[in-house]
């Protein structure tokens, strides 16, 4: 039903409008892990568990508070590596109920190869 205020501008009915989950924004697929790590940065530290990871970034479970968009050194520990993969600089992009989400920034390139490796290896552990 039209009303005097709303005549001359297009209404639209009200509709649930879903949020976009980390699914959807994310530009790499990601895989579920397990792996441990620590990431540094400024005044703080902390130990945490990488739970999914993917190219681009990953999601760590801690208890450590961190602050959205603060940047880390991160290194996650993975079976089967001689030494931890590191991450120079990561940025907090989310945060939610004791996980929070980083976007790798900044990773030198036989570490990037090594991370895409890694993929590699759950990609084929999933495919099994």
């Amino acid at each position: 039903m039209k009303t005097k205020r709303d005549s001359g501008t297009k209404h639209f009915q009200p509709r649930i409008i879903k949020e976009k989950s980390c699914t959807e924004q994310r530009q790499q697929p990601r895989f579920t892990s397990q792996f441990r790590s620590i990431f540094s940065g400024g005044q703080q530290e902390g130990q945490g568990r990488t739970l999914d990871l993917s190219t681009g970034g990953c999601r760590i479970e801690t208890d450590v508070p961190v602050t959205l968009g603060a940047a880390f050194e991160c290194r996650i520990y993975v079976p089967g590596l001689d030494w931890p993969l590191r991450i120079d600089e990561a940025q907090v992009r989310w945060i939610k109920a004791g996980t929070f989400g980083i976007q790798f920034t900044k990773i030198q390139p036989d570490e990037g190869a090594k991370l895409e490796r890694v993929i590699a290896s759950l990609n084929e552990e999933l495919s099994a």
